[in-house]
């Protein structure tokens, strides 16, 4: 007598579920999707990414969703894998693993709170069609990247600032030249470099001054500020370009907000309203010009030069000039050591003399305590 409620609650509960399942529609599945899409950037808002972040969260959901026509926990695992095998197969395999990653993540999010209002509804099992299969695996996509030597760099900035007097727009010259060469110092990536404005210059921080970045964040916690560093010779750099230079751009350089680094060419309706801030130059414009000077000025293996290549010789060029591990990860901004270690692939290191020198001071101490 005691089964006979508890087989009818049963009963009831999949009358009720056979009933949802009968009266729901296709546009009610699609209005769900909807309504899980925003909840589900509302809830990495919360957690602090910011709103390009979250566009770039969704946005391989929508692109396998809108291919297919389907709510996404109508997707196989058959499915991604045509889909990526072949028509939204991108061109890098470091493309391919950030947007299946990112479909997994929101399949993470259906399961923990929509799975069981799907069942009952719709009477489909939410399960990520990203199985230990087609989950792309990091394989070291980026090579090895071979900065020039620090010589080599040297005398490539030299050459290229011999050549600024001739430049046919020497304004815009002399800005792209200030780029790269801070890009070198810094160790900043082009994209946090493009977005710095004349009030994210603090002269008076440390001991040579620092300008604000908004920088990469670390296992998508999303973007982070952080402050760069100049030293001296970023500092004499960039007041000789403030002073000399920034002027003679097409917008007001007394404005804080106005960009570091304008671009060259105001759009039609800026213009036409006198807007005292000119947009930040592109990050693209700021490759193409580094790739013509590298061409131009650059001499030994290294033909070309991007800003990542830069950073790259940033970290490089200090570690074996003696700086500690600890502060190069510091500077170039990175979370984990591990990921410093990736840029010091090429760094000249020598473990023979590094361990004389552990013995000779052992052998030092250990006088002096005598």
């Amino acid at each position: 007598m005691l089964d006979q409620p508890r087989e009818a609650g049963l009963a009831d509960v999949l009358t009720l579920q056979r009933k949802a399942f009968e009266t729901s529609t296709a546009t009610d599945e699609r209005a769900l999707f909807q309504d899980t899409l925003a909840e589900y950037c509302w809830a990495r808002d919360v957690a602090g990414l910011s709103p390009r972040t979250l566009q770039i969260l969704v946005q391989p959901v929508l692109e396998v969703c809108s291919f297919y026509d389907v709510v996404p926990w109508r997707l196989t695992s058959r499915d991604v894998d045509r889909y990526f095998a072949g028509p939204g197969k991108p061109g890098r395999h470091a493309t391919m693993r950030s947007k299946i990653n990112r479909i997994d993540g929101y399949f993470a999010f259906l399961e923990q709170r929509y799975a069981g209002e799907i069942l009952r509804r719709f009477g489909a099992a939410v399960e990520s069609p990203i199985d230990p299969f087609n989950r792309p695996r990091h394989r070291g996509d980026f090579g090895l990247r071979i900065p020039p030597s620090a010589r080599a760099t040297k005398e490539f900035f030299a050459a290229w600032r011999d050549a600024l007097p001739v430049a046919r727009k020497y304004p815009v010259a002399v800005r792209n030249y200030v780029m790269s060469k801070l890009t070198y110092i810094s160790g900043v990536r082009a994209a946090e470099l493009c977005a710095v404005g004349l009030g994210d210059i603090h002269w008076e921080n440390g001991q040579w001054g620092r300008f604000l970045v908004h920088g990469k964040g670390a296992r998508g916690s999303g973007p982070r500020e952080r402050e760069a560093f100049m030293f001296q010779q970023g500092r004499d750099l960039l007041w000789w370009y403030i002073e000399e230079v920034r002027g003679e751009f097409r917008d007001d350089p007394t404005d804080p907000h106005a960009p570091l680094f304008p671009s060259e060419r105001l759009p039609a309706s800026i213009a036409a309203l006198e807007m005292p801030v000119a947009p930040a130059v592109l990050p693209d414009t700021f490759r193409r010009a580094l790739k013509i000077a590298s061409r131009e000025h650059l001499r030994g293996p290294v033909g070309e030069l991007f800003p990542h290549l830069l950073r790259h010789a940033c970290a490089t060029h200090n570690y074996e000039a003696g700086m500690p591990l600890w502060d190069v990860q510091v500077l170039l901004g990175h979370t984990w050591a591990t990921t410093t270690v990736g840029y010091l692939a090429t760094a000249k290191g020598d473990p023979e003399r590094q361990s004389l020198e552990s013995s000779r001071r052992a052998v030092r101490r250990l006088t002096l305590e005598s």
